[in-house]
């Protein structure tokens, strides 16, 4: 079969996949089809089972949409992976739709404005997040569209389709489990009692993982498995695969009240659920196929789900655990680029090599797991896609001058690490320094700032930019998103970003795990990102009561080599320096040889 010249083999496939598709929807009578990057548990990153937008389109970032109709296929994604889109998409027939950062309706309108009355779009309501099912309702009612979501076409095209996983879970022990799970189930059951509700259902996985005290490997770099949980008169049933819970831990959970049941009966237990029973579901957690499973006598309350607040709100023992984590990590850190410095100048390092380099590291420390997600490591132009990753068919070769951006993590028993650093290859240009400085700046701003409890995290956003915005740039991505205590690298309900809705539950409380990374990013040149962890703590209380601050968690030095110091103010200096003479006081008893020499080095007094 003819291609199109230049086009890479492996869209050969996807043309094939389309049309497929394409095939299926005219059997059903369907005009368009949605495939959302989503699975039933509407996590962000998926078990291979379920990376059906993936498999169709070729993309492989973690967010977006592809639609596809008899003519048209588009794929949906915001700015983190515009130019990533580009490259993964091209040839393939698949057009790149540029979504405006926290405009998730852009596709919704699109489907809105181009099928006529009558038509009909299919989704598989199963993975369909009941938010955005409702929203298609909203658009299409007015239109006379219809929407049908009884339709996983996937299973009739995808024949090699990977299994559910089956891997064993097992129990978050004390002392890094800081509180029970009857701790957690009693706290819980009087968060529905308060919500005058008597049973709640959970799909999302880290809810069930931190809830149970749980953890798995089902998913890539988050520790969680696949399961439901149901909570009703007065018994918890975990649905999950059977094989996964070894007979040790059904035991334990038996003795905590917890019930095992098949992973596919989640939905007809919701349909036996007693008349007058009253459910607790959260709507941006739950999708549309299983809200339409709930028991029509049953009568339905609609709330974030309470283990959304308690798990972020780390605790003072979870805290310390985490400090000793980060001092673990930047141990590893510290090894790692005392290597890769000695290296650069003599061999050939690649991008690729840089994730398992940095994992190997991070293995020889006390609790590591695994990484809490794929390296990112981008020279130079590679390093201005937020969300780029090296493989071993395509990586460039970190050679001559420029700067080297390397966004990584790991998963300890006592927490997880996410930390960017950005370091200077040969010698920077003034404009990469000036560049580094203003997201420094913006870093400094941020994670010095007081501030009262309760505000709305997206609030915050503008304070790390006024530093980058002053100079006429900005960058495409949130400033802060929340982290898990050895669960998800992205955790909720805080996020620091200028296009989320700054509503009610966004407040900030003591003990939530947020990074701060601004950046900047210059397409087909370079890109700089500088990112910490750090922790709300009590800042004391005025007439105008409560205040957080900011503890920094993260101990990495700051790559000063790439600082333009006129930049920085008197204050901006103090801040740099104190943060280095505390990564070198905490981390030095972890290292020895070149990384402590490196350590030493880099946090000279600037």
């Amino acid at each position: 079969m003819a291609t199109d010249e230049g086009a890479p083999s492996n869209t050969i496939s996807i043309s094939a996949r389309v049309a497929a598709l394409r095939s299926a929807m005219a059997q059903q009578d369907l005009h368009a089809y949605i495939v959302p990057s989503a699975d039933p548990h509407l996590s962000e990153y998926l078990p291979a089972h379920w990376q059906s937008r993936q498999w169709l389109s070729g993309f492989t970032g973690s967010a977006g949409v592809l639609i596809v109709t008899a003519d048209f296929a588009g794929l949906w994604c915001d700015a983190r992976y515009w130019q990533q889109a580009e490259t993964e998409l091209a040839h393939t027939g698949i057009s790149l739709m540029k979504m405006i950062s926290g405009v998730s309706a852009q596709h919704i309108d699109w489907l809105a404005d181009h099928l006529l009355a009558g038509q009909v779009a299919g989704a598989d309501g199963d993975v369909l997040s009941l938010a955005t099912a409702r929203l298609l309702q909203q658009a299409f009612e007015p239109k006379k569209l219809r929407l049908r979501t009884d339709c996983d076409l996937m299973n009739i095209i995808w024949h090699d389709r990977p299994p559910l996983p089956t891997q064993p879970v097992v129990q978050h022990l004390p002392p890094e489990a800081s509180r029970s799970r009857a701790e957690k189930l009693t706290d819980l059951r009087e968060a529905m009692a308060t919500s005058g509700t008597d049973a709640h259902f959970i799909s999302s996985l880290d809810d069930i993982a931190y809830l149970l005290n749980l953890r798995g490997t089902d998913v890539s770099f988050n520790p969680v498995f696949v399961a439901h949980a149901l909570l009703a008169d007065q018994r918890t049933t975990l649905f999950v695969a059977e094989g996964k819970i070894p007979a040790a831990l059904q035991e334990a959970l038996a003795d905590d009240g917890v019930m095992l049941a098949p992973y596919a009966q989640a939905k007809s237990a919701l349909g036996r659920l007693r008349p007058g029973a009253r459910l607790l579901i959260d709507p941006r957690r739950i999708t549309l196929g299983f809200r339409q499973a709930v028991a029509p006598l049953a009568t339905v309350v609609e709330a974030i789900n309470p283990t959304v607040f308690a798990k972020s709100k780390k605790s003072d023992a979870d805290v310390a655990h985490i400090r000793a984590t980060m001092e673990q990590d930047g141990a590893a850190l510290c090894a790692f680029f005392a290597w890769l410095e000695a290296a650069l100048p003599s061999q050939a390092i690649t991008e690729y090599e840089i994730d398992a380099r940095i994992t190997a590291f991070r293995a020889e420390r006390s609790g590591f797991v695994c990484a809490s997600f794929g390296t990112i490591a981008g020279f130079n132009s590679n390093g201005a896609m937020p969300h780029y990753h090296a493989t071993a068919d395509a990586h460039a070769i970190i050679a001559g001058n420029g700067l080297l951006l390397i966004d990584s993590g790991g998963q300890y028993l006592g927490g997880t690490t996410d930390i960017t650093r950005v370091v200077p290859v040969g010698t920077p240009s003034a404009l990469q320094k000036r560049d580094f400085t203003l997201v420094l700046k913006g870093l400094i701003a941020l994670s010095a700032t007081r501030f009262p409890l309760g505000t709305r995290s997206p609030m915050l956003d503008a304070i790390a930019r006024a530093p980058i915005w002053s100079a006429g740039v900005d960058y495409g991505h949130g400033t802060g998103h929340g982290v898990g205590y050895f669960l998800n690298v992205h955790e909720g309900p805080q996020t620091i970003s200028s296009s989320a809705a700054a509503e009610p539950h966004t407040a900030m409380q003591q003990g939530m795990v947020t990074s701060i990374e601004p950046g900047i990013y210059r397409p087909g040149k370079w890109g700089v990102r500088i990112e910490n962890l750090v922790v709300n703590q009590d800042a004391g209380t005025t007439e105008f009561g409560q205040y957080l601050k900011f503890e920094t968690l993260t101990l990495c030095p700051i790559d000063t080599r790439c600082i333009d110091s006129a930049l920085l103010r008197l204050d901006e200096r103090e801040w740099v320096n104190a943060y280095h003479a505390t990564v070198r006081q905490r981390i030095a008893p972890h290292v020895k040889g070149p990384a402590w020499e490196w350590l030493e080095q880099r946090t000279q007094p600037f």
